[in-house]
Parts: structure tokens; C-alpha cells; sequence
């Protein structure tokens, strides 16, 4: 029974995570539609404005894991929750552009803040020996809400649906979470003595290159998770985006199947290597697909869908396992450390995604902004095969 995944507050936790995420992606994909249309930002400033969230989180980030390895977690994990929901309300009011992009500032210091707790909280409530099968589901839960967070806010979006009511749905479900959360039974975890103020408080030193390899991973997915739409509609590619994010939710369900538990059995380079051979593949297909069009619009729209399949694929493989290999380089007192250092890492590039991708749009195309990511992936599979898994297993404690 010690070994017993699926608890009541293990599936708290889950719905916790899902409903945030999801609230938060469902009005991801409508942000650039509404920067653009109510307040005339340009492409560049859309990527300024979306940017500032994630680099708030970026900043709260190294901090977070420190206070969650010194002080009570949950307490702190849902006063962030808490935060992070009621911001949704805040943008509800918000009349200008400043005022918009104050509240992305503070929502992603709360962003940084719960999921890190998040992450935290559900190493400490799951058994080790089924951890990467644990943080597989969890990681699941918080995929599926990406992917279909955005389809649903581009349909709505289509649909004719208000801003306002897109950001109602996100608040109502952020609301849902923090109640699933509040109700979560977390081990006691007795005081501790606090260490020296030192770097590796704040940042997992061992995890650095690990984390610098996850960064160049995650530019071209801030890329497509903020701006496949828009590509889809510069290159006249008539279909319903939405649908982008269906595909790759299906493609991270199948990885989960069986990732996580090869992750167990101590698998955790070689999953990875494996995850980034399909994104690599990818992210060359997608900014092809400017040329497809030209030739056969059907198979174009065929091999949208097929890609975004197995970047769902690809990525879902590769999250837990990633998770796993900066867990497994710290020791059990720095596991909001390791979490942090690990998201940390996820939000640099996404937040360069973001101002990269705006940037290279503004200047060229969209489909130079994904050919630029995908010769990234490249780069970040060499620097793991000759830096990052060579030293996990030398430095790796478990």
C-alpha cells in the first residue's frame, strides 16, 4: 500500500494542476487577437506584452523553490493559487495598456510561485518508487489542459465569443483549481534549519546544463504555442487552429502510456533522446508547411495535424523525464530547488519564444521564426548527447 499512486489527494492535485493550466492557455492563443484589435499593438509589442509574464515568473522562480524548501508548502502554494486566480478578474477592468501589462507582471510572479508549489507538492505526496509514472500523469494533466486550453479559447474565439467571457471561463476555472487544491493532505514536514544564504538555494547547480539544453528546447514550443494560429492564417492554410492543440493533446496522452514507467526503470537519457528526434522532425515539417500549401493544400492541412500529433508526442515524453532528471540530481531537501531550476529553464525559453518569435514575424515570416527553432532542437540534441547526459550520470543521486 506504501507504493499507492493514485490517492485522493494525488487526484486533487491533478485536477488542481489541470484547471489552472487550463484556465491560463485558454485565453493564451486570444491574447494577439486582443492586443491587436483593442488596444493596436504591433506584432513586436505582442511579443513584449506576453513576454513580461513569463519573465516575472522567470524572477520569482529561483526564490519560490527556496522558500517551499524552508517554510510550509501548501500555505504558500495556495496563497500563490489564490493570487493567480484573482488576476483573471483584474483583467476584467483593465482599460489601458500599461494597466494590462502590470497585471501579466503579477500574474506571473503568482504563476512562478504555485507551479513550482505545485510541482513540489506532488513529489512529496507520491512514493519514490513510482515517481516518474507520478510526475508522467501530473505532467499529463498540465499538457492536456495546454493543448486543450488553446483549441477551446480559438474556438470560442471563432465562435464570436467576447474577450470578456474568454476571461470569465479562465477565472471560473482557476476558481474550480484552488478549491481542489485547498482540500489536498500534504506529509507533515517538520522545520528545518535553515542552510547559509548560497546560489544552489536558489538555483540547482548541477541541473544548469540540463536546464540550458530544456531552454533551447522550449523557444520553438513558446513559438507555436502563441503563434500557430497566426502562422496557419499568414500562409493561408484555411483550417480551424484549435483543432492543432486537439492533435497534440492525443499525442501527449499516447506518450504517457508507457514514458513514465520506462523513466522508472531508470531510462530517463534515453526517453529523452528518443523525444527529441520526433521534435526535431517537427519543427522542420512545420516551417515547411509554407511550401506545402503551395504545392497541395489537402496535404498540407494533413501534415499540420500530423505534426502537431508528434510535437504532442515528442514533448510529452520528454517533460516527465526532463522533471525526473533535475529531481534525481538534488537531494530530497532541495526538491523545490530542482523544481524550480527545471521550470526556471522552461520559462527562459518560452518567454525568448515569445519575444523571438513576435520579432522574427515583424521582420520576415512566421515560417523563418520555426525553421529558426527547429535548428535549435538540433542544437540542444547535440550539447545533451556531448554535455548533459554524460554529466547526469556521473552527478545523479539516485
Amino acid at each position: 500500500m506504501k507504493d499507492r499512486l493514485v490517492t485522493p489527494s494525488y487526484c486533487l492535485i491533478l485536477a488542481a494542476n489541470f484547471l489552472l493550466y487550463f484556465g491560463f492557455w485558454l485565453m493564451m492563443p486570444v491574447l494577439p487577437f486582443y492586443l491587436s484589435e483593442v488596444f493596436g499593438a504591433t506584432k513586436s509589442m505582442i511579443g513584449v506584452v506576453l513576454s513580461c509574464y513569463t519573465i516575472a515568473a522567470l524572477c520569482i522562480r529561483p526564490f519560490s523553490g527556496y522558500l517551499l524548501d524552508t517554510f510550509a508548502r501548501k500555505p504558500l502554494y495556495l496563497m500563490a493559487y489564490l493570487i493567480f486566480t484573482a488576476i483573471f478578474a483584474g483583467y476584467l477592468v483593465a482599460g489601458t495598456l500599461m494597466l494590462f501589462v502590470m497585471l501579466r507582471v503579477v500574474h506571473g510572479v503568482s504563476f512562478g510561485m504555485v507551479t513550482v508549489g505545485g510541482n513540489t507538492i506532488v513529489i512529496d505526496i507520491m512514493p519514490s518508487s513510482r515517481r516518474g509514472e507520478g510526475l508522467g500523469y501530473y505532467g499529463l494533466a498540465n499538457n492536456i489542459a495546454m493543448s486543450i486550453g488553446p483549441m477551446v479559447g480559438l474556438f470560442m474565439h471563432d465562435a464570436g465569443v467576447s474577450y470578456m467571457w474568454i476571461f470569465t471561463c479562465s477565472l471560473l476555472s482557476c476558481a474550480a483549481g484552488l478549491g481542489c487544491a485547498s482540500l489536498v493532505k500534504t506529509p507533515y514536514k517538520p522545520p528545518v534549519k535553515r542552510d547559509p544564504i548560497s546560489l544552489d538555494r536558489f538555483i540547482l547547480l548541477k541541473g544548469l546544463p540540463a536546464g540550458l539544453g530544456l531552454l533551447m528546447l522550449s523557444i520553438p514550443y513558446g513559438m507555436t504555442t502563441n503563434y500557430v494560429a497566426m502562422y496557419a492564417r499568414q500562409i493561408g492554410l484555411d483550417v480551424s487552429t484549435g483543432f492543432f492543440f486537439t492533435c497534440m493533446a492525443v499525442g501527449m496522452a499516447i506518450s504517457r502510456l508507457f514514458s513514465g514507467r520506462l523513466v522508472d526503470r531508470g531510462k530517463v537519457t534515453q526517453v529523452i533522446k528518443v523525444g527529441l528526434y520526433i521534435v526535431i522532425l517537427s519543427f522542420f515539417l512545420l516551417s515547411g508547411c509554407v511550401e506545402v500549401i503551395r504545392w497541395d493544400a489537402s496535404a498540407c492541412r494533413v501534415l499540420f495535424f500530423s505534426i502537431a500529433l508528434m510535437l504532442g508526442v515528442g514533448f510529452g515524453i520528454m517533460f516527465p523525464a526532463y522533471n525526473t532528471l533535475f529531481v534525481n540530481l538534488a537531494p530530497n531537501s532541495q526538491r523545490g530547488t530542482a523544481t524550480s531550476t527545471y521550470l526556471t529553464s522552461w520559462d527562459v525559453g518560452i518567454g525568448i519564444g515569445m519575444l523571438a518569435g513576435g520579432y522574427i514575424a515583424e521582420v520576415s515570416s512566421f515560417d523563418r521564426a520555426y525553421l529558426f527553432g527547429a535548428c535549435l532542437t538540433v542544437i540542444s540534441t547535440l550539447y545533451f548527447y556531448l554535455k548533459v547526459s554524460p554529466h547526469y550520470q556521473k552527478n545523479k543521486l539516485r
